[in-house]
C-alpha cells in the first residue's frame, strides 16, 4: 500500500476504519532524528489535522529496537565545528516550538506504540500522544542532561506534570531511563504488552476508538488537554531558550567529545 502522504522519513498508511499508522522510518539509526527528519514533523502533524478521513492516529517506530532515540548525536560535533549555534538557534527556537504545538493541535486522538526505546524528543512525542502502549522490553527517558543540555523540547513540560514534581525533577536531573514496568507503575504509560502482541493490541484499541463518536472524542481530548496546553504556553519558550544556552557550554562540548571517544564525560573540569 502506498503512503498516505509524501514524506521522506515518515511512512503513513490509512487503514480501516480511518486509522492512520505513522511510522518513524530510520531504523538503521534507531529512528534518531536528523535536522531534515525533524523538519518534517510539524508539516506531518498539520497534514493529519486537516485530513477528514483520519479518525485515530497511531505513532510508532520502524524496526524492533527503538521508537525514537531523539536527536542523532553523531551530528552534534559537526554542528559545533561549523558554528551552527552562533546565529541564535533559530531552528531550535522555531522548529521545536512548531513540533510541540503542531502535535497538540492534532484534533484526532493519538496512540503511541512504543515498540522500543523512546528517548529525548522521542519520549516527548510519545508522551504528547493521548494514550501510550509500550513493549515490555522498551525503555523511556529524557537524557538531555547527559549531553549537558536542558530538556527544552518538551521534557521539562511533561515529566513534572506526569510523574509529580519531585520525581519528575529526579529524572530530569539524572537522565535515567525507566523500564516499561516502571513507566506503567508511575502511570506514565497506559499499558505494557509483550512485544509480539503490541501491534495487535494497538490495532484493537485504535479500532474501538475509531468507531466511536468522533466529535465527542475530539472534544474530550481538547478539554482534557487544557492544563497541558496551559503548561506548554507557560514553559516551552523559556525551556527552549535555556536549552539554546546550554548548547554553548563547556559541559555540552565535553559530552559530545566523550560520546565520540566512547568514554564517560567529565563535567565541570
Amino acid at each position: 500500500m502506498s503512503d498516505r502522504y509524501d514524506f521522506t522519513y515518515f511512512r503513513t498508511e490509512l487503514r480501516p476504519p480511518g486509522i492512520l499508522w505513522v511510522t518513524l522510518d530510520r531504523p538503521e539509526r534507531r529512528n534518531a532524528l536528523t535536522p531534515e527528519m525533524h523538519d518534517e514533523i510539524a508539516p506531518l502533524f498539520a497534514r493529519i489535522a486537516t485530513d477528514r478521513e483520519v479518525r485515530v492516529v497511531v505513532l510508532t517506530g520502524a524496526g524492533d529496537k527503538a521508537f525514537c532515540v531523539g536527536a542523532d548525536f553523531s551530528g552534534m560535533q559537526d554542528n559545533l565545528d561549523a558554528g551552527a549555534y552562533e546565529d541564535g538557534h533559530p531552528a531550535l527556537m522555531h522548529g521545536s516550538v512548531a513540533v510541540v504545538r503542531g502535535q497538540l493541535a492534532v484534533p484526532q486522538p493519538m496512540i503511541a506504540v512504543i515498540n522500543g526505546d523512546a528517548l529525548g524528543l522521542g519520549a516527548t512525542m510519545a508522551l504528547f500522544c493521548d494514550i501510550t502502549l509500550m513493549a515490555d522490553g522498551a525503555r523511556i527517558g529524557d537524557p538531555h542532561v547527559k549531553a549537558g543540555l536542558v530538556a527544552g523540547d518538551g521534557g521539562t513540560v511533561l515529566w513534572p506534570l506526569m510523574l509529580g514534581l519531585n520525581r519528575g525533577k529526579e529524572y530530569l536531573f539524572t537522565g535515567d531511563l525507566m523500564t516499561a514496568a516502571e513507566a506503567a507503575g508511575y502511570g506514565l504509560v497506559n499499558h505494557v504488552y509483550p512485544a509480539a502482541e503490541l501491534t495487535a493490541e494497538a490495532t484493537k484499541l485504535a479500532e474501538r476508538i475509531a468507531t466511536g463518536p468522533a466529535v465527542a472524542i475530539q472534544f474530550n481530548k481538547r478539554l482534557a488537554n487544557a492544563d497541558l496546553v496551559d503548561r506548554v504556553n507557560r514553559v516551552l519558550d523559556a525551556s527552549l531558550a535555556m536549552e539554546a544556552l546550554t548548547f554553548e557550554t563547556a559541559d555540552h562540548r565535553e559530552a559530545v567529545r566523550a560520546f565520540l571517544e566512547k568514554r564517560p564525560p567529565k563535567f565541570g573540569e
